[in-house]
């Protein structure tokens, strides 16, 4: 009930029963609600199945490991973004930096003190963190790392077979502008910021920058219209279903995310499996699905420079494009649900049986 006023409540004007921390139906009530839930369940479901162990969600596991600990129960933290001290540290970075964006950095640089200490508490907790890269993981604190430490990178979906090739593309089109899309949370966290300036400093009228996402909770439209008419040709979509998501992908030509904070942006593999190459962060947690030049380019965070760069190769190279976006199709068709499932289930498994 809370989730679905969560996401019901701020359409119809009411933002303030979700308001970070203190709202009736904020995440954290939503969280705090579903942890204590399972926690008073847990001693039935232990007599009446073999359980050894849960598996909780950051921000919704302290009561759940509390319980599970003096019930002799293993606890397994699935943390799907940086680990919080790394990831303040960043944002808070990033509110300096870019003192402008800092209303889009969302609840995170504004977490209280007791709300931190439920988040150290839970990975004490602990006993197996699974992240879904090796950013997540490298977040940890140094007395965290002794703990059993899963990485299992999300799968991609499926590209279906009646979808014309990515060489098909019309991107060998030099008379149209290049389009490059940005999909996501409309937050400096995610680098927008950092895109719109790339798309100033290049001032070119052959490319075309698409955002595509929701505006930050308490952030009105009006300021995004203001960012957006300070650089040219853009062009805002509002969000839709997932499957509209994909088939608006393969409108366009290059995919860039060049966040701050992530835990491996789902959205990244997406949009290679529908012929997109990328140029992303190595904070987005999707490293591994780069080969330079191939199927797609990193860049360091914070840089509008380096993703000008990269957006200006892709400008001058439009012939090279189809060929990369096979690429990264392809590549993004190594990581399957099915493997990124199994991964932790036989992991878990093993550590389970010891």
């Amino acid at each position: 009930m809370r989730e679905l006023a969560h996401m019901m409540l701020p359409r119809i004007g009411l933002k303030w029963f979700v308001r970070h921390e203190l709202g009736w139906a904020s995440w954290d009530a939503v969280h705090r609600s579903f942890d204590a839930a399972a926690a008073r369940r847990l001693a039935q479901q232990v007599r009446k199945n073999q359980v050894g162990a849960v598996y909780a969600y950051e921000d919704a596991a302290l009561a759940t490991f509390t319980r599970a600990k003096a019930l002799g129960l293993k606890c397994i933290y699935d943390l799907p973004i940086a680990y919080w001290e790394t990831a303040r540290a960043l944002m808070l970075e990033e509110a300096e930096r870019q003192p402008d964006w800092a209303c889009t950095l969302g609840g995170g640089i504004h977490d209280s003190a007791a709300k931190l200490e439920r988040k150290e508490r839970e990975l004490e907790l602990a006993d197996v963190v699974i992240g879904p890269g090796q950013f997540v993981i490298d977040s940890l604190p140094a007395w965290a790392r002794g703990k059993q430490l899963i990485s299992a990178p999300f799968g991609s979906p499926t590209r279906s077979a009646d979808l014309a090739p990515a060489t098909e593309k019309d991107t060998q089109n030099s008379r149209r502008p290049l389009r490059v899309l940005f999909v996501g949370g409309m937050s400096q966290r995610k680098g927008l910021g950092d895109l719109l300036a790339a798309v100033r400093l290049l001032n070119r009228s052959d490319l075309e920058l698409v955002v595509m996402g929701i505006p930050m909770t308490m952030v009105p439209m009006e300021f995004y219209r203001n960012q957006f008419s300070q650089a040219p040709n853009v062009r805002y979509e509002p969000s839709r279903p997932h499957a509209q998501v994909l088939e608006f992908m393969r409108t366009c030509d290059v995919f860039c995310l060049p966040s701050i904070v992530e835990g491996r942006a789902l959205v990244m593999q997406e949009a290679m499996s529908q012929g997109l190459p990328l140029i992303i962060t190595p904070n987005t947690g999707g490293s591994d699905l780069i080969q330079e030049g191939v199927t797609g380019f990193l860049v360091p965070i914070r840089s509008p420079e380096a993703i000008a760069e990269k957006i200006e190769w892709f400008l001058d190279n439009r012939s090279a494009i189809p060929e990369m976006g096979r690429f990264a199709q392809l590549h993004a068709a190594r990581y399957t649900w099915e493997s990124y499932s199994n991964h932790i289930v036989h992991a878990l498994a093993d550590y389970l049986a010891v």
